[in-house]
């Protein structure tokens, strides 16, 4: 594994994140019965935790680490959009908040049961246009500041002018690392390294019956979009990275999972982190894998200390 850098060393990592921001809720609660009214468990709810999620969770990872995370986002004008901006606050992230009175605050209610989650509630809807082209205003802003910029799409419709503000980051010399959704990647091209997961690549490429399949796919689609590398994450199967000089795998750490939730947030936060910080991609992937099998071992979005890093 590379030397890692120092925490002091991280401290002057500037991380900008950008996208889809989210409240994780959590409600716990005991299961003695079935209700009367259908064959569904009745969950007495004795406790309730927030988190931050989405995008707020990934620079909250930076910040975790030891970097310095700003976090710019859409978020609506409820209650979930203030109690997200009090959490981001606690964390020590500097938030830019950019806001719609006309749009939903996404935010996961989880409701817990004898330590496992027996539903997932989604609230959301998508913003409008206006506030997202303030938010490409504010983006040329910040950017200079930052040594990578991070963009974590959840397919929220936050990052509708992704590729101008990939192509201003790039243009001004910038690490630009990117966690993929949906099927049209054309949106990425010219990004330093997209982060997919193998059913969000296969959705793009096709699924493969062999490692040499994958590589041809996994080259092609990179040099299609202009990619200085793809980081494909692959659970129990580790990581592989395809770059210009071929192909680098890490395999997983051995650990049992617990959740995956937020997994793949800790895993480009730490990249992110640690290019910003002056190491390669080829460098910092073994440490983020890493991160990534610490932070599946936790219950519900989490995040990984600069000290379990290096344990």
């Amino acid at each position: 594994m590379p030397t890692a850098p120092s925490l002091e060393n991280l401290a002057t990592a500037h991380v900008l994140v950008v996208g889809d921001a989210m409240l994780d809720r959590y409600w716990y609660g005991a299961v003695d019965r079935i209700s009367p009214e259908a064959p569904v468990p009745v969950v007495r709810v004795t406790r309730e935790e927030d988190r931050v999620g989405g995008a707020a969770n990934v620079a909250c990872n930076v910040v975790s680490l030891g970097g310095q995370a700003s976090l710019l986002t859409v978020v609506g004008e409820d209650e979930a959009s203030h109690r997200l901006e009090a959490l981001v606050a606690q964390t020590g992230i500097k938030p830019h908040f950019g806001r719609d009175a006309a749009l939903k605050t996404t935010v996961k209610l989880r409701v817990i049961g004898r330590q496992q989650q027996l539903l997932r509630v989604d609230f959301e809807n998508a913003p409008q246009n206006e506030v997202l082209a303030s938010q490409t205003a504010l983006f040329g802003n910040l950017m200079p500041q930052h040594a990578a910029v991070l963009f974590s799409d959840y397919g929220k419709g936050g990052l509708a002018h992704v590729a101008q503000m990939i192509a201003s980051a790039r243009a001004a010399g910038k690490a630009v690392l990117i966690d993929p959704k949906g099927t049209d990647y054309s949106r990425y091209a010219g990004a330093s390294v997209i982060t997919p997961n193998r059913a969000e690549l296969q959705q793009v490429v096709g699924t493969w019956g062999s490692e040499e399949e994958l590589r041809t796919k996994a080259q092609n689609l990179r040099r299609q979009l202009g990619l200085d590398a793809l980081l494909l994450t692959r659970s129990e199967e580790g990581m592989t990275l395809f770059d210009d000089q071929g192909e680098a795998h890490v395999g997983a750490q051995a650990r049992e999972v617990f959740d995956v939730t937020g997994a793949g947030d800790t895993v480009i936060a730490t990249l992110a982190a640690l290019v910003a910080s002056g190491l390669t991609l080829r460098e910092a992937m073994p440490l983020a894998n890493k991160a990534g099998g610490i932070v599946v071992g936790k219950f519900g979005t989490a995040t990984v200390s600069y000290e379990e890093l290096m344990a």
